[in-house]
Formats: structure tokens, C-alpha cells, sequence
């Protein structure tokens, strides 16, 4: 795919200005565009998202002096050049304070204004190759599908490469979001069982009374309903691994029975007598902190002392914001390639907009974020702007800068006296009609536990419907 183009806009009333500028212009290598008012220039800069604007200063209607504020405001990027025939020091400065690179006066010196794209063309280049030299130091911090320059991922790359060959269970820690689950990935693939099978289970997408089932399977007419006898997911596992994803939704009652399993490689069908060996390597996640919720009474000590020989913690994206130029430069990529777009990177401002965001949801926020802005810009390169409005409006009357509104992360924090934004309300129902109803995919989507979406959607049928205006 060749290299596109930088874009320039050319604004004035003259069509014979227009075209010696086209002609001009095309030469030195520009997709050009031109516009015969102010209005109509103001009305395509979204659309056309240029590089560099030659804008006349005398036009009906809208001046050059409100086009170029216009600009400036809608594209900071863009390098805005002024035209006139009236040249005066007033007029200069005014150009200047609404945004303006420079003024040519009328008729133009084409040296001088050759020059001058010439530089823009330089400088869009420039541009162009360190956002490529920033998605190729993306690659080269990629470990295992997790990006992360900062010292305390790299540790954590470090730990995963060290442990992986020996352990036989594995704890990962983190807030929802954080990417435990390709952490687990990372410890499969790492160690001597990445030949092997690695299977999952969300223990909060499971019905109670169905966990014994499904991790150790049951012989046939064990219960109601078991026509057939069924291997569980351990015997599944065998040789391979286990990623028990949510582990603090685990019952407390099969808890004991997982501690077998683990401890001691045995596990028993429901209905049988007879007890197996499984060889399974078991990685056990979850955002709960575990210490707290057995001292509660919650959650066996002896379970999470057994799953916690290893530890791995996963910080939030907070405490390592020096890896989210390089966490969006994965994504970016990943979506131009999906959307067959030429998206390259994001401006200086846009990377600023991201760092300032507080993302209580994590890299799975971030990346969804991404994956909006990607979807709604015109242009190859994200701005301010696109990343403003990817990260949608905040909550009616919260403080703090916007982000983007997504229902609560984990069950504990659904607080049932909390009415739904219209924002919110409209997002998970658009989330359920793009999974066709699902609720399993559409908890995956939203990013909390199906329970916690059951009790979301008991709310948005009891309260009445927000009012959008």
C-alpha cells in the first residue's frame, strides 16, 4: 500500500486563484482540495482532516481570519498559510494570534510559498516515520500479546519466563481489565504444557450448582438432566492447563473439592465412587483480594494459600502510564488492519488527551477506545478531537474529565440505589443487540460478570427510560 498524500485545502472566492494553485500545487506533491467559501471549507474540515490550508483572507460570508480559528480549533495540526492582496501589520498579527503559520500577500511569491510546503511536506513525513518507529518499539516490548516498556511489566515478563517451566498453580491479581487472562496464556505458552491443551472457565458465568459438573464431571444419571456421562474441565486439562478465570466467584461449598483436585491431582465425577490422577496445571485469576475475602469468611485460607505459591500481581493502567503510547500503537494497528484503513498513530495532543484519562477500566478500556476512535475518524492519524469523542460523555452533572461510560466492572460494584445515564443505558443495551441477546458474550463485551449483568438489566427494566434531551 503506497503512501498517501499529504492533503492541502485551498480557500478563496477567485476560481482562477483556485486553479494556478492547483496547478501549482499538485506538482510538489499534494492531494489537493479546494473551496470556493468560507462556509463550505469550515463544513468539510472534518471530512477532509488536511495537512496544510491556503486560505484567502478577503471572502464573503465567513473572512479567512474565521476559517483559519475554525482550523485551528477542528485540526491543531494543520498548518494554516493566509492570502491577501491588503497586506498590512494588523492584518499579520491577527492571522497569526487566530492561528496561522505564516502570510502571503497577493500576487504570491511561488518561491516563498514552495518553501513553505515543502516544509510541511518534510514535516508530515517526519510525522509519519515516528509513529511507524513507534509501532515498531511497540513489537519489540510485545511479550505473549501483553505490551509493556515500564519496569514493572518488564519484571513481570522477567517472573513469567523464570517460573513458567516449574509451577504448578499460578495466582494472577489485578483490577478487571488489567489482562489476566493473557497472563495465563503467557504462562501456558511459556512452559513445558504449551503443546497441550489450555482451557478456561469463568467461574462467574457458571450456575452454582452446576460448578461440580463442570470442573469434575458426572456419570451418567448422577442427577436430573445427565443423560450421559460428562468429562469435566480437569480431566479435559489433563497434561495441559487450567485458567479458572474469576476464582473469588468460586462457592464456597465446592471450594474444599478444587483443594483436593489441586493439592493432590485427584478429582471424582459426581455420581461415581471412584476417584482419578489428572496432571493439570492450574492458574487461578480473579480482581477480589483474596486475604481480605478469607478473613471474611469468604474464601478458604487453605485454598488461596495453596493457588497463591506464585503470585502475579498485575498493576493498573494508572501506575504504568508510560506504556500507553505503545499499548495504542498495538491497537491502532490491529484495527487498520481490520478496518483496511491507513490509521498510523495520533498527534501529540491526542497522546496527552489519553494520558490524562483516569481508565478505571484498564487496558480493555483503552483499547476499546481506541477501537472507537478508529472506527469514526476521517483521517490517518487520530487527534484530539477523534480521542475526545471516542471517550464519550461523562456521566449527567459527575466531575472530573470525561471518559468513557461503562457499566460497573465487578458485582460488588453495582450499588442497587445508583440510577443508569441515558449513556450507560443506551451502551449495554447496544452491547446486547450486537450479541443478539446473548448474555454470557454480552458480560465478556461489557466486562462483568454475568451476574453482575443480570442485576444491570433488572435495573434498566425497573427504572423508567432517561429522558436523552
Amino acid at each position: 500500500m503506497s503512501e498517501p498524500l499529504p492533503r492541502i485545502l485551498v480557500v478563496d472566492d477567485d476560481p482562477v486563484v483556485i486553479h494556478l494553485l492547483e496547478r501549482f500545487v499538485q506538482p510538489l506533491g499534494f492531494e489537493t482540495h479546494a473551496r470556493l467559501t468560507g462556509e463550505d471549507a469550515v463544513a468539510s474540515l472534518a471530512a477532509l482532516r488536511p495537512d496544510v490550508a491556503l486560505v484567502d483572507l478577503r471572502m464573503p460570508g465567513i473572512n479567512g481570519i474565521d476559517v483559519v480559528r475554525a482550523i485551528h480549533a477542528a485540526q491543531p495540526d494543520c498548518q494554516t498559510i493566509l492570502m491577501t492582496g491588503d497586506a498590512s501589520i494588523d492584518t499579520a498579527i491577527d492571522a497569526i494570534k487566530a492561528g496561522a503559520v505564516d502570510y502571503l500577500t497577493k500576487p504570491l511569491d511561488l518561491d516563498r510559498l514552495a518553501g513553505l510546503l515543502n516544509g510541511v511536506r518534510e514535516e508530515v513525513a517526519r510525522r509519519e516515520h515516528l509513529l511507524q518507529a513507534d509501532a515498531e518499539v511497540a513489537r519489540q516490548f510485545e511479550f505473549c500479546g501483553m505490551v509493556g516498556r515500564s519496569p514493572v511489566m518488564q519484571e513481570c515478563f522477567t517472573s513469567i519466563r523464570r517460573l513458567a517451566p516449574h509451577v504448578r498453580t499460578v495466582l494472577i491479581t489485578g483490577e478487571t481489565g488489567t489482562g489476566k487472562e493473557l497472563v495465563a496464556r503467557a504462562f501456558h505458552a511459556m512452559g513445558p504444557r504449551r503443546h497441550k491443551r489450555l482451557v478456561t472457565l469463568n467461574c462467574s458465568a457458571v450456575v452454582d450448582t452446576l460448578f461440580e459438573s463442570e470442573l469434575f464431571g458426572h456419570v451418567r444419571g448422577a442427577f436430573t438432566g445427565a443423560v450421559d456421562t460428562k468429562v469435566g474441565l480437569f480431566e479435559h486439562a489433563a497434561g495441559g492447563t487450567l485458567f479458572l478465570d474469576e476464582i473469588g466467584e468460586l462457592p464456597l461449598a465446592l471450594q474444599a473439592k478444587l483443594l483436593r483436585a489441586v493439592e493432590k491431582g485427584e478429582i471424582q465425577r459426581v455420581g461415581s465412587v471412584e476417584s482419578k490422577q489428572v496432571d493439570t496445571l492450574v492458574i487461578a485469576a480473579t480482581n477480589r483480594d483474596l486475604r481480605t475475602e478469607s478473613a471474611a469468611g469468604r474464601f478458604r485460607s487453605d485454598l488461596y494459600y495453596r493457588l497463591g505459591v506464585i503470585e502475579i500481581a498485575i498493576p493498573p493502567l494508572r501506575d504504568r502510564a508510560e506504556d500507553i503510547p505503545y499499548l495504542v500503537a498495538k491497537f491502532v494497528r490491529q484495527m487498520a488492519e481490520r478496518l483496511g484503513r491507513q490509521i498510523t498513530g495520533l498527534t501529540p495532543a491526542a497522546e496527552r488527551a489519553l494520558q490524562r484519562a483516569p481508565w478505571p477500566g484498564n487496558i480493555r478500556e483503552l483499547m476499546s477506545v481506541i477501537e472507537r476512535a478508529c472506527i469514526l475518524t476521517n483521517g490517518r492519524i487520530l487527534s484530539e478531537q477523534d480521542i475526545q469523542r471516542a471517550l464519550t460523555m461523562a456521566a449527567p452533572n459527575s466531575q472530573g474529565p470525561a471518559r468513557a461510560v461503562e457499566p460497573p466492572s465487578d458485582e460488588s460494584d453495582v450499588d442497587p440505589d445508583t440510577s443508569f445515564s441515558h449513556a450507560q443505558r443506551a451502551h449495554v443495551l447496544r452491547v446486547l443487540e450486537q450479541v443478539h441477546g446473548n448474555k454470557v458474550a454480552a458480560a465478556k463485551a461489557l466486562g462483568v460478570s454475568r451476574r453482575s449483568l443480570y442485576r444491570l438489566l433488572d435495573r434498566l427494566v425497573a427504572e423508567p427510560k432517561a429522558d436523552p434531551s
